[in-house]
């Protein structure tokens, strides 16, 4: 169903996925290829707000700091998984896994270069100054526009 809080929370994880990949970006090694980085990255955040934290408002104050770090968490945790995924893709598609089982297994392996790599300081006060943010305007949009 559509709420004002799940707008609200859809549209605050997506701004902050496309803020967390602009970050990302400058900390990661700048011969990466990024290509759809922030769009991709901002859909999830998107989806994740829409999904996880939108319809979990109205709960307080308390309890949407908590949903909101979850929002984050997840948006996180798909955002890693897609773009291990992509990398692993454009791996196999040159021909650098021998089977189908050793290119899934590269995607976890991936995944947790790309996360040793997001534990900057910066990217992590970020996404909790992010995830407050959100809970904030979120709880704030369902108390107010029911």
């Amino acid at each position: 169903m559509f709420t004002a809080a799940r707008l609200v929370a859809a549209l605050c994880l997506m701004v902050l996925g496309w803020i967390g990949s602009d970050y990302v970006q400058q900390i990661w090694p700048q011969d990466m290829y990024f290509g759809n980085f922030n769009y991709i990255n901002a859909a999830i955040g998107f989806l994740c707000g829409w999904i996880i934290v939108g319809p979990r408002a109205g709960r307080g104050f308390s309890a949407a700091l908590s949903h909101g770090i979850t929002g984050v968490f997840a948006l996180i945790f798909w955002a890693l998984l897609f773009q291990a995924t992509r990398q692993m893709v454009h791996l196999a598609l040159r021909q650098r896994y021998d089977s189908a089982m050793e290119a899934f297994a590269a995607i976890f392996q991936i995944a947790i270069e790309y996360a040793a790599n997001l534990a900057d300081p910066g990217f992590v006060i970020l996404m909790i100054v992010g995830a407050g943010v959100s809970a904030i305007l979120t709880e704030t949009a369902s108390r107010h526009w029911r």
